[in-house]
């Protein structure tokens, strides 16, 4: 099976002062998500992947250039709208402090399912697209690079979570029980029987254990021996 990582893109101007950006062009990262992504990108240094796969809005296609340009080979690097951010309709440019006070917030934080964003589209029709893309892209590359490739999908928050609880099993209505963060790196494998989600919002750590790393179809009984750690470094 391959394996997907998926990274959420750095911050934004927009995320630093609390306005929902949604699909508005030109909102970029502020120099904290550059460094972001920057620090994502030397993470996945040392895992040759074979496809950066990014959302068509400019702050993910800034975040999948931090990865590309760090990779040593010349990975496919496609654009893909279906893993756009979702569409808020009339909420996209407002303040969160201020749709916090409406009614459908609480909607939106208890059941999400429910939820039609006003002019917009509904959370339930942004994860069915997203999640199809995903489960297309990984096809498509374990096809051409075997069940050890990886590679990379570069998305939002919102997006990214809702992948990630179709993997885990849960309802979407559990979706916000779910953290990514900017610039974080989530990893998961499908397999023929389910999916197998390794690492959930990580922004550090060695991830070239990836590089070498076995894919199984079955749960290890008794949680498996784990990826074997990089050595130490000497002083």
């Amino acid at each position: 099976m391959a394996t997907v990582l998926l990274v959420r893109h750095g911050r934004t101007t927009a995320n630093a002062t609390g306005l929902l950006a949604g699909r508005a062009a030109g909102v970029g990262l502020d120099q904290t998500g550059r460094d972001q992504a920057a620090l994502t990108g030397d993470r996945l240094a040392a895992v040759p992947v074979v496809g950066v796969v990014s959302s068509p809005l400019e702050r993910c296609q800034q975040t999948a250039r931090f990865i590309l340009d760090r990779q040593a080979g010349t990975p496919h690097s496609p654009v893909d709208p279906d893993l756009t951010e979702c569409d808020y309709g009339q909420w996209q440019g407002r303040m969160l402090s201020e749709l916090a006070t409406e009614d459908l917030w609480s909607v939106v934080q208890s059941q999400p399912s429910a939820v039609t964003f006003p002019g917009g589209e509904s959370m339930a029709a942004m994860q069915a697209r997203s999640v199809a893309a995903i489960r297309r892209h990984d096809a498509a590359f374990e096809a051409e690079h075997g069940p050890g490739a990886v590679w990379v999908a570069v998305s939002h928050g919102d997006i990214i979570k809702s992948i990630l609880a179709d993997a885990l099993g849960v309802h979407l209505d559990l979706f916000q029980r779910i953290t990514v963060g900017p610039a974080s790196v989530s990893i998961v494998r499908y397999g023929t029987s389910r999916p197998n989600v390794h690492a959930t919002n990580t922004d550090a750590g060695d991830l070239s254990w990836l590089a070498n790393s076995a894919p199984s179809g079955d749960a290890p009984v008794g949680g498996g021996a784990g990826h074997t750690a990089p050595p130490a470094s000497s002083a």
